[in-house]
Order: structure tokens, then C-alpha cells, then sequence
């Protein structure tokens, strides 16, 4: 019930409590009218039963003295003792008809009523009712008394003590709501802290705590978030290690790999080769006719390397150590435009100073953009793959970064940005040097693959490179 989206809860609360309080100040409001009207008409009702016990002695001393009836009723006796303003008495006969009224006249009203509020009140109670008694004389009932008050008396009565009251319960309803948003507030204050923990928790910052709070609620939040907070710190180092496992594991697949290929198949494919020359010498004299097949088998034998050497470099990077980063990300851009054909056409944009980057973060380098080129050859279905990589200040991460970018004027696929080990073994590439990374649609269209990395990262992150080199 009584649903406003998007309201401060201290808002809705107060709210609720300040509707609820004019309910029950609206409830009292309606008591006081009841017990003014309840009130004046018991009033009414003892005048009329004093009228009419007046009215039998009256019957009883004509009947006594054989007074004639002409002198009956006499109602100046009760009028004098208990008239009171706007109030009239009158008695009426048993076929009813009024023999005798008296009214009193009312005093001059400081502030009449309001018009709604005295058609209302007239609606509710019948202000002009009056309170009748019998009047007997010998078991035999010869008329009535009656005792009302005029209806602008009782209507300016009943709105008089009703103003006296409503400033009174308005301003309690004031005080009341101020109160109450002011309570709130400060118990509500610690969801902030848990805001911000959330805050922090959604920006990977796993070392986010929430503090004791006095309310039991909010300790059971807080103990809740914690635990949650705990849980994730531990899952999520667990996973990080896990997967710095798997990268170096992978690693080292590559290397036996490459070497296995270029220690068996290389020199399979060469003795191949050299053995097609041999063959092609012998026929070149003996048997003419299979020459032609002895070059084409040489020819085959010659792409097939030239293939494993391409295959080689991508299991197994350049030697950056002599090379350099910058040489070696500069070949990698080479083989791929060869490979390709130039479509997607390959780019390479680097700044000053990328040699002197650590060999550990250079390696790391290499193998991201490994991978990020070939998620956007598969992936992507770009015509143009461009990166960057640059050195300089970067906001929030200290004046030495290192920023890898590559970017393509493909497809946007943020499904592939979410799964996939390659981007998994990239982003953990990253977090190992103490870095981060973002994937979103480029500018211009495309994707945009944007990695971070201090170059002069914590001995906990350069522990982890090692280990995952």
C-alpha cells in the first residue's frame, strides 16, 4: 500500500507517519464534536425533564386550589433558573400543538463558522434537535417538554473549541513529522556506508568491510555483506591463482609445443625437402618425366615450413630479451598482414621509451596483443585492426602507465567481451601486473579493447608475474 517509486524511504516513512497521525488527529477531532453535541443535549435533556417535573407541580397547584387553567403552563420559573444562550424551552400539548415558548437570545458571535463547516456539522448531528420529557397529571400524559438550543449556537459552540483544537493538533503533526524524519535519518545514515560498500565491492575492491551499526537490522546487514565480501575476496583469489596457473601452464604447452614441431616436424619437412632435391637430380638424368612432381613436392614441403615457422612464432614469442618489445610487437603486426593478405588490414601505433619496459611486463604485453589480434581476425570480421601502445600519465593511476589499446571497425560482440578464455587469460594477464581492462564498442564503431598497467607495480603483483611467467 501507498507505493511512491523512486522516494527517499526517509520520505515515504515520514509520510506514511504523517498520514497516519492526521487520521488519528482527524479521529480526535470527530470525539470532540460528538462529546460537545453528546453534551449539550444530555444539558437539553435534564432542562426538559426540570421543565416538565415544573409543569406537573403547576398541574397539581390548579387542581388544589381550583385555579382556573388559563394560568397553565408558566414557563418563566424554569426560564429564569436555567436559561443559557440560543436556548429555548416550550411546552406542547398532547395534540401538538405549542401552548408556550420561551427563548433566550444569543450573544453576539466574534467569529461566525465557516459555511462548509456548518453544512457539514448540520449533516452530522442535527444541531436543532430537541430533548423532549412527558408531562403527566394523574397517570395520564397531557403534553411535552421541550428543551433545545438554536442551531447557530450549537454550530458556533461546537466551532469554537474545534478551533481551539486544530492549531494544537497541527502543530503536534508538524513537530511529529520533523521528529520522525530526523530519527530516521539518523538511523537510516548507515546505509550510506553500505552504498559505498556496495560501490566498492561492484569495482572489484574486495577489501571493502562495513563497520558496527547500533541497529540490529543493519548489524545483520552488515555481518551478511561481510561474510559475502569475504567469500568473494576469497573465491575470486582463489580463481586469480587458478587461472595465473592455467596462463603459465599454457605457457609452457606453447613452448613444448613449438619446440616438439621444430625439433620433429621442422626436420621432417626439411629432409623432405632435401630429399625431393636428390630425388630431382637423380631424374633430372635417369628419368625426366617425375621431375616435375619432384619440384612440386619440394614447393609443398617449402610452404608447409614456411607455415610451421608462422605457426612457431605464435606458440612461441620472439626472443624480446634481444629483440625488444616494440621490434617484436612490430613483427607480429608483420605476420599477421602477411598471413592475411592485407584484409583486415594491420596497424601499429608506438610510443617512445616501450624497450625499456621490464622483461616480465613485456612478455605479458606480447601475449595479450597475441590474443586480442586474434579474437578480432575470429571475432570481429574487421577490415581494419589498429594498436596502440603507450607510455605516459594516465588519471588515476600514477604518472608511469603503460596503455595497451586495440581497436577494429568490426562488429561489437558483447557477448564475446564477457566468456571466452582468451579475454578470461587477458584480463587475468593483466590483474597479475596490476593492471585492468575494459572491452566495450569503439567510437567509431567496432570494438575497443583497452588494458592499463602501472609500470611500477606492488612486489605481491610482481611475484605473481614471475610465477605466471
Amino acid at each position: 500500500m501507498w507505493t511512491l517509486p523512486r522516494w527517499d524511504l526517509k520520505y515515504r516513512l515520514t509520510l506514511r507517519i504523517g498520514l497516519v497521525s492526521a487520521l488519528c488527529f482527524a479521529a480526535i477531532c470527530a470525539y470532540v464534536l460528538f462529546d460537545i453535541d453528546h453534551t449539550a443535549h444530555v444539558r437539553n435533556q435534564r432542562i426538559a425533564e426540570i421543565t416538565a417535573r415544573t409543569l406537573q407541580l403547576q398541574q397539581n397547584k390548579l387542581h388544589w386550589v381550583n385555579s382556573p387553567p388559563a394560568g397553565f403552563p408558566e414557563l418563566d420559573a424554569v426560564a429564569a433558573a436555567a436559561m443559557v444562550p440560543g436556548l429555548c424551552i416550550a411546552y406542547r400539548t398532547i395534540d401538538g400543538a405549542v401552548q408556550q415558548r420561551i427563548c433566550s437570545g444569543a450573544e453576539a458571535l466574534a467569529e461566525h463558522p465557516p459555511a462548509a463547516f456548518a453544512s457539514v456539522y448540520a449533516w452530522l448531528f442535527d444541531p436543532s434537535r430537541a430533548a423532549t420529557q412527558p408531562v403527566q397529571f394523574r397517570d395520564r400524559q397531557t403534553g411535552e417538554a421541550l428543551a433545545w438550543l438554536t442551531a447557530d449556537v450549537m454550530t458556533a459552540d461546537a466551532w469554537r473549541e474545534l478551533s481551539r483544537l486544530l492549531p494544537v493538533l497541527g502543530t503536534a503533526l508538524l513537530l511529529l513529522c520533523v521528529l520522525a524524519h530526523a530519527a530516521m535519518a539518523r538511523a537510516l545514515r548507515p546505509t550510506r556506508l553500505i552504498r559505498a560498500g556496495l560501490e566498492r565491492i561492484a569495482a572489484r575492491d574486495l577489501s571493502a568491510r562495513l563497520p558496527p551499526f547500533d541497529l540490529a537490522e543493519l548489524s545483520a546487514i552488515r555481518d551478511a555483506f561481510n561474510q559475502l565480501a569475504d567469500g568473494l575476496q576469497t573465491a575470486l583469489a582463489e580463481r586469480s591463482d587458478l587461472t595465473r596457473r592455467l596462463i603459465a601452464l599454457e605457457d609452457d604447452e606453447r613452448r613444448h609445443l613449438a619446440r616438439e614441431l621444430h625439433d620433429e616436424f621442422g626436420q621432417s619437412l626439411a629432409a623432405i625437402r632435401a630429399l625431393a632435391a636428390s630425388v630431382r637430380h637423380s631424374a633430372a638424368r635417369d628419368c625426366p618425366d617425375v621431375v616435375g612432381e619432384c619440384d612440386t613436392i619440394a614447393l609443398t614441403a617449402t610452404r608447409m615450413m614456411e607455415t610451421l615457422r608462422g605457426t612457431l612464432v605464435r606458440l612461441r614469442p620472439p626472443d624480446i630479451d634481444e629483440l625488444g618489445l616494440a621490434a617484436s610487437l612490430e613483427g607480429l603486426i608483420a605476420g599477421w598482414n602477411r598471413r592475411q593478405h592485407g584484409l583486415p588490414r594491420f596497424e601499429i601505433r608506438l610510443s617512445d621509451g616501450i624497450d625499456r619496459v621490464p622483461d616480465g611486463v613485456a612478455t605479458h604485453i606480447y601475449r595479450i596483443a597475441q590474443e586480442a589480434l586474434t579474437n578480432a581476425v575470429k571475432h570481429a570480421g574487421a577490415t581494419r585492426v589498429q594498436l596502440q601502445l603507450a607510455l605516459g600519465p594516465t588519471p588515476g593511476h600514477g604518472a608511469s602507465t603503460m596503455t595497451l589499446e586495440v581497436g577494429d571497425d568490426g562488429t561489437a560482440n558483447e557477448a564475446g567481451s564477457r566468456s571466452g578464455f582468451g579475454l578470461l587469460g587477458m584480463r587475468e594477464r593483466a590483474l597479475s601486473l596490476g593492471g585492468e581492462m575494459s572491452f566495450a564498442a569503439g567510437a567509431q564503431g567496432g570494438s575497443q579493447l583497452r588494458i592499463v598497467i602501472p609500470l611500477v607495480a606492488s612486489p605481491q603483483s610482481e611475484t605473481a608475474t614471475e610465477r605466471a611467467a
